[in-house]
């Protein structure tokens, strides 16, 4: 196999990270990807490899982003402390008392906390909807609003894979009067200078990566989630199918606002959005959250077996912390937030560090070891 050319800078304290890098092509069957790194403020890994598509024809280039699909949870998390730190939102404060519609079917005394901790019970739609409702923004909500919870809220904790990005996104919009797409753009992105969009414009589409399938697995391969996910009526699948016409490379799964799975970057933006939290709160004069802030959001709120996927997860205010089997990262003080197949953004302020991780071969298996390494 021919040997992967690796682009970028790497500080020589990091040569590892590069090396690790180039095994990740090597032995671990990625297709593109890209790795960053910043310590005290500073960048000090910026690589990429491979290729935007299954057929490898286009190079994964310096500005090549790709659908992150979880990771970007972080960045809508982000918005909401940044209203909790403005003192718009109160996160003991019922969701209806700034969403009013949501408190139907019993829901008016549910908590901002439990939609960010994963524990209101409203990790899928229990109406059957048309086809691209996941589109609609509107629909999604209304659906959500009137609905009655899995469980009892407050008494367990299931992974809100995508309600995630609309019961916390509409929380935002109510407040702030911008989706939540423009809101993270407005206060986040465009002030970082960060390369991430929830909700993208069709000029990005010829630099953006292909989602490419994970493989099938080979006869008799464990496959839990796959078995979890075969009843289609099971909570599992409802709550981890992602429906809509085209797929997640279509232009109309790129261009809607799913703050819970569809933003698009790069590793340097994760690594960048990632950064100030890593460092204070500020990043080159930019003012992203305070300690405090921060503090309060990655105190633990659920910790055990999740109703959803069926693994240990552990959840903060929205971040997911050490301590579970979906976010393994070697310091118990970092915190952040994976994506399916592989992408994963953190912090780790005892080390200063901001962390980020994207890449496009997706993976039911094996999928740690790549980002982990």
């Amino acid at each position: 196999m021919a040997t992967t050319e690796i682009e970028g800078v790497c500080d020589s304290r990091f040569k590892e990270v590069q090396e690790a890098f180039i095994e990740n092509f090597a032995k671990r069957g990625e297709v593109g990807a890209s790795v960053a790194i910043y310590v005290e403020g500073r960048p000090v890994v910026d690589l990429w490899a491979g290729h935007a598509d299954k057929n490898r024809t286009t190079s994964w280039e310096r500005d090549t982003i790709v659908n992150v699909y979880s990771s970007t949870k972080g960045a809508t998390t982000i918005c909401a402390h940044r209203l909790v730190e403005q003192e718009r939102l109160d996160v003991d404060a019922p969701v209806a008392s700034y969403w009013p519609e949501f408190a139907e079917a019993g829901k008016e005394g549910i908590p901002v906390r439990y939609l960010l901790s994963h524990q209101a019970g409203m990790p899928a739609v229990r109406e059957t909807l048309p086809p691209d409702s996941l589109y609609d923004w509107d629909v999604m909500t209304a659906a959500l609003a009137k609905q009655e919870p899995w469980w009892e809220p407050g008494t367990k904790h299931g992974y809100h894979a995508v309600t995630f990005g609309w019961l916390v996104g509409e929380v935002v919009r109510r407040i702030s009067g911008k989706s939540l797409g423009a809101f993270f753009h407005d206060e986040v992105a465009e002030p970082l200078g960060l390369d991430f969009h929830i909700g993208m414009s069709a000029e990005h589409d010829s630099r953006t990566a292909d989602i490419i399938p994970a493989r099938p697995p080979e006869p008799g391969e464990p496959n839990p989630m796959a078995q979890r996910m075969a009843d289609r009526e099971s909570l599992a699948a409802r709550a981890l199918s992602l429906g809509g016409s085209g797929g997640v490379n279509s232009r109309e799964w790129r261009a809607a606002e799913l703050p819970a799975a569809n933003g698009h970057t790069n590793a340097r933006g994760l690594a960048r959005l990632y950064a100030p939290l890593g460092l204070r709160g500020d990043l080159d004069g930019v003012h992203l959250l305070t300690e405090d802030t921060v503090k309060a959001a990655i105190v633990e709120q659920a910790n055990g077996m999740d109703e959803v996927l069926g693994m240990h997860t552990v959840f903060a205010l929205g971040f997911m912390v050490p301590g579970g089997d979906t976010f393994a990262v070697p310091s118990p003080g970092a915190f952040g937030h994976p994506g399916a197949g592989g992408s994963l953004g953190f912090a780790d302020p005892g080390a200063g560090v901001g962390f980020g991780y994207a890449m496009n071969q997706m993976m039911t298996a094996g999928v740690t070891p790549r980002r982990r390494r």
